[in-house]
C-alpha cells in the first residue's frame, strides 16, 4: 500500500468457545462499523472502489494455526485485503466453563485488529 488513508482499531472477544476466528470476526467487524468512506473513491486510482487496498494486523492471543483468515475476509465489503497476523491480544479468565457454549476451558479470547485502508 503507497497512500494510508485511515486506520481503523477493533477489539473482538469470544466469551466462551475459545474460537479465535469468531474474535478477530468480531474485532474487524468493531473497526470498520463505525465509519463512512464517502470521499475515498475520489482519491482512489481510477476513481475505482475495486483500487482499494485493506490491510488487516490481527494481534491473536492463542490458536493462530486454528485462524481462518477467509472468514475474517469475508466481512470486509471491498478492497484487495491482506492480512498480518501477530501474537497479541489476550487470554483472561471467563470465570466459568459452559459446556453448552463449547467451552474447553475458562479461557476468553480478546484478538485486536488494526485495519488499513488506501492504495
Amino acid at each position: 500500500m503507497d497512500k494510508v488513508m485511515f486506520i481503523e482499531i477493533g477489539m473482538g472477544i469470544d466469551l466462551h468457545g475459545q474460537d479465535v476466528t469468531k474474535a478477530a470476526v468480531r474485532a474487524v467487524q468493531n473497526a470498520i462499523h463505525h465509519n463512512s468512506m464517502p470521499g475515498l473513491r475520489s482519491v482512489l486510482p481510477g476513481n475505482d472502489i475495486r483500487n482499494m487496498k485493506v490491510h488487516v494486523r490481527l494481534a491473536v492471543p492463542a490458536d493462530k494455526e486454528k485462524l481462518d483468515l477467509d472468514a475474517v475476509k469475508a466481512v470486509l465489503p471491498y478492497g484487495q485485503v491482506s492480512f498480518e497476523v501477530i501474537d497479541g491480544g489476550m487470554l483472561t479468565t471467563s470465570g466459568v466453563v459452559l459446556a453448552d457454549k463449547e467451552d474447553k476451558n475458562d479461557l476468553v479470547y480478546v484478538v485486536i485488529a488494526a485495519v488499513e485502508v488506501g492504495y
